[in-house]
């Protein structure tokens, strides 16, 4: 007899999910963590009394957490304390000038208005749109599993007004913004969350710039950061006897005929079950813990063609004073060609862009629970590729991270780095250290349309029997509401498979 039903490689937000969810089936399910937390991504650490989030840093597109929770007995806003932020997000241009932008999409017109009143109308259009789009995708896309061509019918059957919005999936994301706004300032402001998925607007696909307008559905900080997700989902599993383990590294997967045994960890230890759910990178699953071995060469040629998604060094400060910001986001932008230019040109040559550009997270602005009295946390996300030519990542990063600070302190966050109490850097290569993802890769593999949907490894393996997947690498993607769908999908495939 196995020592499980399932075993869970990863306590992300995809894995933590898809195992509470499969306790709640009935079934015996162990987590197993390499590191010390739940969240992978999506989590919390503490340093000098000021407690900095990881990698994701707000909460958007709330209907995949309701939905799990649901499924859990339980409720989202019951599990977790959620603190609305309103403004939505503020933008800092290169001149130094700014932005304000509101969550109510009217409010946000007529801001855009005073410099063009055409962008403005625009916007209106452009909010009709994506939000017509997202509530489709909520519908379908983003609960339905995708594992084949028959999966993608059965998703448009359920919805057919999904065809509507075929004519996005052959355009990128600068081409959708570029067709809506013409001011140059409006598009710098319009285009950045849209960027999100790791990929410059050149190469965002179209069906991404839902994501520029999903924050004004809604946006919040859950209360002591953003591994209160993770935690509340641990909590609800263990009411139904999930057991996690934690610094638990798993080195391999014992496959035997294409059939999942159970998991080997980095001491030797055998644990046995007839189902695993990965929530780690796919290509380090496939390639590193089951073996090119025991796939198929179409597989073994699959999974090597995926390309690892971007990482960016964050730089998470303690302050002493309040950062002249009224937002929980702020932008740090730059035109769409400047976006480009990096991702074309400097970094495959392992260069920093020549300007700043990124997000600027003040948690302490929606909970001030997260630094001692009187004080503050920011976390910095700039660009940055993972191999770099002019300097080291561990050599040089605090020297980096002091550079960066000053920089801002010069138009972006006056004061910034007079008020630094402490600095940590993390860089792409800690997080590949930290999280075990490929050169720290935050969003799995790349999220274009070669890698999206169908194209995504498959949440249900076609090489291995018994083998499921959660988190970034498989369909939705990357992002913490997708993660958290592809965690509910999993198990809802291993209920009506096993």
């Amino acid at each position: 007899m196995a020592d499980y039903d399932v075993i869970v490689i990863g306590a992300g937000c995809g894995g933590i999910t898809a195992g509470a969810l499969l306790a709640k089936q009935g079934r015996k399910v162990l987590v197993l963590e390499q590191s010390d937390r739940v969240g992978g991504c999506c989590s919390t650490y503490v340093k000098d009394g000021y407690h900095f989030d990881i990698g994701a840093t707000i909460l958007e597109i709330i209907d995949p957490f309701e939905a799990a929770f649901e499924k859990l007995g339980t409720s989202f806003q019951e599990e977790v304390e959620l603190e609305p932020c309103d403004p939505v997000y503020n933008v800092i241009f290169e001149d130094g000038s700014r932005m304000t932008y509101p969550s109510s999409v009217e409010e946000k017109a007529e801001i855009i208005s005073r410099i063009s009143p055409e962008d403005a109308k625009s916007w209106l259009e452009y909010a009709r749109y994506f939000g017509d789009f997202l509530r489709t995708a909520l519908n379908g896309f983003y609960v339905s599993p995708s594992n084949n061509m028959m999966d993608m019918t059965r998703m448009l059957l359920k919805d057919p007004h999904l065809m509507k919005y075929f004519p996005i999936f052959n355009k990128s994301h600068e081409d959708v913004i570029r067709k809506y706004f013409k001011d140059e300032k409006i598009q710098q402001s319009i285009y950045y969350p849209g960027t999100f998925c790791g990929l410059p607007p050149a190469l965002a696909p179209g069906m991404i710039s839902f994501l520029s307008y999903s924050e004004h559905e809604g946006v919040w900080y859950p209360k002591g950061g953003m591994v209160a997700i993770p935690e509340a989902l641990q909590r609800c599993g263990e009411r139904f006897g999930l057991e996690v383990r934690f610094k638990q590294e798993v080195d391999k997967v014992m496959v035997r005929d294409r059939r999942c045994e159970g998991v080997v960890l980095k001491d030797g230890t055998e644990i046995t079950s007839k189902v695993v759910v990965s929530n780690i990178n796919a290509k380090t699953l496939y390639l590193d813990m089951i073996g090119e071995e025991n796939l198929p060469w179409l597989a073994r040629y699959g999974i090597k063609s995926y390309n690892v998604s971007v990482s960016a060094p964050m730089i998470n400060v303690g302050l002493d004073y309040k950062p002249p910001l009224d937002a929980h986001h702020t932008i740090l932008t730059t035109p769409m060609k400047n976006w480009n230019d990096y991702w074309f040109d400097r970094m495959p040559k392992g260069l920093l862009p020549e300007s700043q550009f990124g997000l600027a997270c003040f948690p302490t602005l929606s909970d001030d629970s997260m630094a001692p009295e009187g004080h503050h946390v920011l976390n910095i996300i700039l660009s940055g590729p993972y191999h770099l030519t002019e300097m080291d990542w561990d050599r040089d990063k605090q020297a980096y991270g002091e550079q960066q600070l000053e920089l801002l302190s010069e138009s972006a966050i006056p004061g910034l780095a007079d008020h630094v109490t402490v600095m940590e850097v993390a860089t792409p290569r800690d997080y590949e250290r930290r999280l075990l993802t490929p050169q720290g890769a935050f969003l799995g593999l790349d999220m274009d349309l070669t890698a999206s949907t169908v194209f995504r490894p498959s949440a249900r393996s076609k090489s291995i029997k018994g083998l499921y997947l959660a988190g970034a690498s498989t369909h939705p993607g990357g992002g913490v509401p997708s993660v958290i769908s592809s965690g509910v999908i999993a198990s809802e495939l291993v209920d009506t498979y096993e």
